[in-house]
């Protein structure tokens, strides 16, 4: 990667911790807001209907607090936001957007017509067809390829072609490519190992396309919403709870959460987020808050640290919902978030019989090792969080945001 090699010579190249849980959904709206989740109101991709058992998909509409390009947006400036998750269905901006995933229709997607039309006009993808991976691996890697050609096609065009004061350009193609052939890049036996570095290859080019563009005093930055490793075993945390005796279902197989029996204690939500079933909070709640509450959550906590598979301990972390949101949407959040060693998976399935498990998937999210990236010399905190760079662009771009939750990070020598 010879052009981020000599970006990262002009900058600061650090880790950064994503969000909790480190699911794309959160860690994109937490980058987008500068707030934690009990601000902006996303725990997940799916989550609960208010005093019940019946999921729903949480969307842009759903996102409560404003995004960075729309407080920019009152400052007159002028945004193009390129296929960022969770910003679907679009809203209307001072500038260009269309959605990143999951975005179901382009029209929906993109603000204004005028950048629907031309999307349209070129073949454009908001995502890359995972299914394939059922058909074949080599068929994946092609539609990675196609739907990254047509993404640089997108990026190149918008960003040569109009006026703007902040271009974000995010490529999911990397998350597919880890999700399902991270395997590949592990094995160099395997067939589509070769595939694996070209398509980094490809990646260097465009950030080379990108960066050449820039006047030299513009902000560059790269940010990823989580890292990523292998994965050596899947974990089915609801299993783990009906084999523990805190879930139980009123039929087996269950249909949905909705059919969890009057007497479960506890229930999981993809990807690592446990709820306590507390009385008067859902319908067939059971456990009382105070003692009975604290109680309970102290001995899952517990019970998860102490989880093993071959000798190896799953779970590195179990953190408490205060001790890591704040906020008005407080009530909504997870009771528990689990952080995972690495190479191990955590699911909230819940109709697996087994507690372990292996799907198509061969690479899994990590918290700790997401990337911040800034092209000045800055003396880096102690920590960097993704809620940090929000507040570090608006800074950036001499806009005060003292109402956010992170940090500016741009403290120079």
């Amino acid at each position: 990667m010879p052009n981020l090699s000599q970006i990262i010579k002009e900058g600061t190249l650090l880790e950064m911790e994503a969000s909790l849980p480190e699911v794309s959904s959160t860690s994109w709206a937490t980058f987008m807001t500068g707030v934690n989740p009990a601000r902006h109101g996303i725990y997940g991709f799916m989550d609960l209907e208010p005093g019940t058992y019946k999921l729903y998909f949480p969307n842009s509409i759903n996102i409560k607090s404003d995004t960075f390009w729309e407080i920019l947006g009152r400052e007159g400036k002028r945004s193009i936001v390129l296929n960022v998750p969770s910003t679907y269905p679009a809203k209307p901006l001072n500038g260009i957007l269309t959605a990143g995933f999951v975005a179901i229709d382009l029209k929906k997607a993109t603000y204004p017509e005028s950048a629907y039309q031309y999307l349209k006009g070129i073949d454009y993808r908001m995502d890359v067809e995972a299914e394939k991976a059922a058909e074949s691996l080599e068929a994946l890697a092609e539609e990675i390829d196609f739907t990254f050609k047509k993404r640089r096609e997108a990026f190149l065009h918008f960003l040569r072609a109009e006026n703007w004061d902040l271009f974000i350009a995010s490529v999911t193609e990397t998350d597919r490519l880890h999700h399902f052939l991270w395997v590949a890049l592990e094995n160099k036996e395997h067939p589509l190992h070769s595939f694996f570095i070209d398509f980094y290859r490809k990646l260097d080019g465009l950030m080379g396309e990108l960066s050449e563009v820039l006047e030299k005093d513009t902000g560059f930055f790269i940010v990823s919403d989580h890292g990523f490793t292998g994965i050596k075993q899947e974990i089915y945390l609801n299993t783990y709870l009906r084999h523990k005796g805190y879930l139980r279902f009123k039929k087996e197989p269950p249909a949905s959460l909705e059919e969890i029996a009057p007497d479960s204690r506890a229930f999981v939500l993809d990807p690592t987020r446990v709820y306590i079933n507390l009385k008067d909070k859902y319908p067939s709640g059971i456990v009382s808050p105070g003692k009975e509450y604290n109680a309970l959550r102290d001995e899952l906590k517990d019970s998860l640290l102490n989880l093993t598979i071959e000798g190896d301990k799953v779970v590195k972390e179990v953190f408490c919902k205060e001790d890591i949101y704040a906020g008005p949407y407080l009530s909504y959040a997870p009771d528990l978030v689990i952080l995972a060693n690495n190479g191990f998976d955590l699911k909230g399935s819940i109709n697996k019989n087994d507690l372990f498990g292996r799907t198509i998937f061969t690479g899994a999210h990590t918290r700790n090792d997401a990337v911040f990236f800034v092209n000045q010399k800055i003396t880096p905190p102690q920590a960097v969080n993704i809620i940090d760079v929000a507040p570090t662009i608006l800074s950036f771009m001499e806009i005060d945001s003292p109402s956010l939750d992170g940090h500016n990070l741009i403290q120079k020598n």
